[in-house]
Order: C-alpha cells, then sequence, then structure tokens
C-alpha cells in the first residue's frame, strides 16, 4: 500500500494575532504547532514574559528566557503599541486577514480600547476571538487577579493533593492556565469547524478556573456512587476502602519510585497474582500472601491488619530492585506497575528517543543548538514538528508591516521613533 503524500501543515491556511500573557501563551502555540501561521504581538520593547526564568547559561537577558523560547515556538513576532490610535489602526489591518485573535487581558480591557469582539468583527466577520482570564468575563469574580496557586485551590484540584494531616499543595511547576489554554484551543477549533458551516465566526469565553475544574472530574463519581467525598491521600488513594482507610498507589524502589495498585476481587486476580509469582522466585513471598485467595479478597472491607502485612511484604520487594528491573518484569508479565519517571528519566528514554520525540533546533543569535519536545502528536496526512524557533523582539517588523501590510521603510523608522512598534 502506498503511503499518500503528507500535506504540508495542518492549519497552514489560517492566521492567528497571538496578544496573550503567560496565561495564554501555550494556546497559540499549539496552534502555530499545527501549522497556523501565529504573528506574537508584543508590546515595544518587548514582552513582560521575556522576564521569566530560567534563563540560557543563567544569564538574565528578554533574548535567553527559556520559559519564553519554550511557549512561542513555531511563531513569528512583531512589536505594536494597540493602545494608541495609530496602534489601533495596524492592529485592525491586521484583523483584515486574521483568523483567529487570542488575548488574556482583563475582561473588558480589549472593549475600552475599541477593539473587542463587535469591534473586531465588524472589520472580519469570520474572525474568532478567544479570550482567557482567571474567572472568565461574568460573574462576580470577572474582575480577580489570579495565580497559579489561586486558580489550583479555587478549581478544587489542591483540595486533592497533598498528605492528609498537612494543607493542600499545589504542583510545583505553573499548571493552571495551561489546561486553560487547552479547553481554548479546544473551543477556537470547534468554532472553526461551525465557520465552514455558518461562514460566521464567534467569541469564546475561557475561566481558568473553570478549566482546572475539569481536572476534578475523576471525584466525581465516588460521590454520585458511594456518597464518598475524595480527601488528600498522599502516595495513597481514597475511596476504594471503607471510611478513611486508604490504598498504596506510590511506592518506593531502589532509586526511586513505581506505581502500583492493589485490587481486589476480579480485577486485581490476575495482576497480583503474577506479582505474587514473581517475588517467590526470589524467595521473598511470604506464606501470606502465597496462600491468598486474590478472587475472594475484598479491598473495601479488609481488615486493618491484613492490609497492613499485604503492604510491607510488597514494599520489602519493591525495595530490593530499581524501578526499570520492577517495569521491565511488569511488562514480561502483565503486572499492572509502572515507573514514576524524573526529567532525566523523560529526556533519556529509549521509547521517546525511538519516536524521534526530542528535536534539537539551531539558536545562532546564542550560538547554540536547544533541544525541545517535539509534536505532541503524529499524523500519517500532515506535518507536526518545529519548525522555526521564538521570534526576537520585533524580529518580523519589516517583514510584516512592510512585506504584508505594505508600509514604506521611513514610515517603519517613524513608527519605530514614536514608539508604536
Amino acid at each position: 500500500m502506498t503511503q499518500e503524500k503528507k500535506k504540508d501543515l495542518l492549519l497552514q491556511n489560517y492566521r492567528v494575532l497571538d496578544l496573550t500573557d503567560e496565561k495564554g501563551l501555550l494556546c497559540a502555540k499549539i496552534l502555530a504547532d499545527l501549522g497556523a501561521d501565529v504573528i506574537k504581538i508584543e508590546k515595544p520593547g518587548g514582552d513582560d514574559c521575556r522576564r521569566f526564568g530560567p534563563f540560557f547559561h543563567g544569564e538574565t537577558h528578554p533574548e535567553k528566557s527559556l520559559f519564553w523560547l519554550a511557549y512561542n515556538l513555531n511563531k513569528r513576532g512583531i512589536t505594536l503599541d494597540i493602545k494608541c490610535s495609530e496602534g489601533k489602526r495596524l492592529f485592525n489591518k491586521l484583523v483584515e486577514n486574521a483568523d483567529f485573535v487570542i488575548e488574556s487581558f482583563d475582561p473588558g480591557y480589549m472593549s475600552r480600547l475599541g477593539l473587542g469582539y463587535k469591534d473586531l468583527s465588524s472589520i472580519n466577520r469570520r474572525l474568532i476571538m478567544t479570550s482567557i482570564t482567571p474567572f472568565g468575563q461574568d460573574g462576580p469574580r470577572r474582575d480577580w487577579k489570579g495565580s497559579d496557586i489561586v486558580f489550583m485551590a479555587t478549581g478544587g484540584f489542591m483540595a486533592l493533593v497533598g498528605d492528609d494531616d498537612r494543607p493542600p499543595v499545589r504542583i510545583s511547576v505553573d499548571q493552571a492556565s495551561l489546561h486553560g489554554c487547552a479547553e481554548a484551543v479546544v473551543a477556537s477549533l470547534i468554532a472553526l469547524h461551525d465557520r465552514h458551516q455558518s461562514g460566521e465566526g464567534q467569541y469564546i469565553d475561557v475561566s481558568i478556573q473553570a478549566s482546572v475544574v475539569t481536572t476534578t472530574l475523576s471525584a466525581i463519581p465516588f460521590w454520585d456512587m458511594g456518597e464518598v467525598i475524595l480527601k488528600r491521600s498522599g502516595p495513597y488513594r481514597a475511596g476504594l476502602r471503607e471510611g478513611s482507610k486508604t490504598v498504596p498507589q506510590q511506592w518506593a524502589c531502589k532509586d526511586g519510585f513505581v506505581s502500583y495498585a492493589i485490587w481486589g476481587g476480579q480485577a486485581g486476580v490476575k495482576t497480583n497474582t503474577a506479582l505474587v509469582e514473581w517475588m517467590d522466585s526470589y524467595g521473598m513471598a511470604t506464606e501470606l500472601l502465597l496462600d491468598m485467595d486474590w478472587a475472594a479478597y475484598d479491598l473495601k472491607t479488609a481488615e486493618d491488619s491484613l492490609m497492613n502485612a499485604i503492604e510491607e511484604d510488597i514494599a520489602r520487594f519493591f525495595m530490593s530492585r530499581t524501578k526499570e528491573e520492577l517495569y521491565q518484569g511488569a511488562l514480561e508479565r502483565r503486572i499492572q506497575l509502572y515507573p514514576i519517571y524524573t526529567i532525566e528519566d523523560i529526556v533519556k528514554n529509549p521509547h521517546l528517543k525511538a519516536r524521534n520525540f526530542w528535536e534539537k533546533l539551531e539558536h545562532p543569535e546564542l550560538d547554540a543548538q536547544i533541544t525541545y519536545p517535539g509534536a505532541f502528536a503524529k499524523s500519517s496526512e500532515v506535518d507536526l514538528n518545529i519548525y522555526r524557533r521564538a521570534p526576537l523582539i520585533g524580529e518580523h517588523n519589516h517583514e510584516i508591516y512592510v512585506g504584508e501590510l505594505g508600509l514604506r521603510d521611513d514610515e517603519l523608522n517613524i513608527l519605530r521613533q514614536a514608539g508604536i512598534i
């Protein structure tokens, strides 16, 4: 069977104007990864996100922010002051041929500038405008500010993370806005699909708080089915046993941690039996484990003494092996066990390497080559990859203002001197 030649890029015929800060950068990046022509619009002098660390070789510089480099791959970049009249005029000219405008200003800010959806759709009725804000465009908290810890807390995620005898904690790397960006991409592409039918664009309102709420959906069935409110349980899993009893989910091993769950009933027969047989081959299975009737084992009602004894025996075996030894052995025996990888493990992972996941990109301005995570998916029809490093400050001003909007070089100089670009 002959494979059909791939098209260039999935969204190659679409243009995105990216006005976002750190709350929305990933949204436009995903669209860029899909092939859209994304123009990142920064204020004159550069975006505030360029001050976010870490920095290349630890040197604080607006062109060396690794945060900026990561979230602006595949984008072109221009500078523009959209607050002044000439800046608005130029932005409106860009809107004429744009398919998406993605922004993350405070609710109502774009409308106060005369650049709200009603204003822009009068210029381009096919425009899809997506706003990403902490709590959405309406409601009693629409004007509240927010940070990652605020979103994680008010979205309910933090209530489920941490040890049960300590306060809630958040994931150490900002995550909340990334959930908002993912929802924004999906909504924007649904709107694009609708536009193909109706010929009209639409306005998308994304709340980061609401996006985080979706991460807690696995907790809802516990209440619906058994009126159990899940709580923080550290490396354990709550809700599977009666009352406040928990089940271990993460286990220490010789060089890190693995994830393994002791299931009861038919769900656990195969994997629990295989684990005990494996332990027995090394003389580490106790009589208790060898005599267990896993099909009759009821995780929900099991005595604490029995559960503790099982845990102690399994924990002893895991501590005698590395996570890779446990993982490979589990694969061979079809046991539901998984290594908990560190970042270093992920970078060295042979599976990701075999799939050419990591991509090296030249940075002439840094006289260096940087390795990035590659495409989030593979396609038999289109290419998904890194094809452009993040833009330097105003790197594509001439290309877009002169080459596309038709300004003269002297006009561009005047705009630069006036602080408009």
